[in-house]
């Protein structure tokens, strides 16, 4: 498998790299980690391998920062991912019921841990931890739309609004 940025991907890390010194370029990581799981979705070896070498800096550097901050990721997800709250005050309110709910609707398994794909690529779904919204739970996000007070049929809502 290989990573080809596409020239605007191109223009932006070169961009973004301008605005440090020499020798202060690693303090771009992650907006370039950023740039390019925004253009692909997700951050592969590949990518890590050739955003490394644009700023100067060892793969392992990178690939530190992609397991260790969660909104980056080194998989393929679905066009819409879906985080749901599973923390203390989201739980008693009906977060792992709603949990549920959507793996069913989604025919994915509700007792499987981490993130889940549908076959057609549409849906991702992974709990999350605070979304911090606890007078509001449950919550959940839909890419970078939150959701409040979410009931089993507001869910239903939200999925069929994903086109």
């Amino acid at each position: 498998m290989s990573f080809t940025p596409s020239n605007n991907l191109k223009e932006e890390v070169s961009e973004l790299l301008t605005h440090y010194p020499e020798g202060e370029k690693r303090s771009a990581s992650l907006m370039v980690l950023h740039a390019i799981q925004e253009e692909t979705g997700y951050i592969s070896k590949e990518a890590m391998q050739w955003a490394a070498n644009e700023i100067g800096i060892k793969p392992l550097n990178l690939y530190e920062l992609v397991t260790f901050y969660p909104m980056l990721r080194e998989e393929k997800v679905g066009k819409y991912v879906l985080k749901v709250c599973r923390t203390l005050s989201c739980a008693l309110a009906g977060g792992m019921s709603l949990h549920k709910n959507l793996c069913s609707k989604l025919k994915l398994d509700p007792a499987a841990h981490g993130l889940q794909t549908t076959e057609d690529g549409k849906f991702s779904i992974e709990f999350s931890e605070c979304l911090a919204s606890c007078g509001t739970g449950p919550v959940m996000m839909c890419n970078d739309n939150f959701f409040e007070a979410v009931s089993n049929s507001k869910a239903d809502d939200i999925l069929s609004k994903c086109e």
